[in-house]
């Protein structure tokens, strides 16, 4: 998401469009280069691995729950 970890954070309304946009082209490199794995063993290899789009998910269908409610992604506020 080109934003480094933070403990607490925000992300504004605003910016949630450009995040789920960021994040859907990473899952769609990581399924592009799954696809054109070269030999069976890289594809087994490749395959066994937890991908982003799964791991994502949570997290994108909160961001498209915010952006229909114009609001923000709030974490780490006690």
């Amino acid at each position: 998401m080109q934003r480094s970890f933070e403990s607490t954070g925000i992300l504004l309304p605003e910016q949630i469009p450009n995040y789920l946009h960021l994040l859907d082209e990473a899952i769609q490199l990581e399924r592009n280069a799954t696809s054109k794995a070269l030999d069976a063993s890289e594809q087994s290899t490749v395959s066994r691995k937890d991908p982003l789009g799964r791991r994502a998910f949570p997290f994108m269908e909160l961001l498209k729950q915010a952006q229909r409610n114009n609001e923000p992604v709030v974490w780490g506020v006690p």
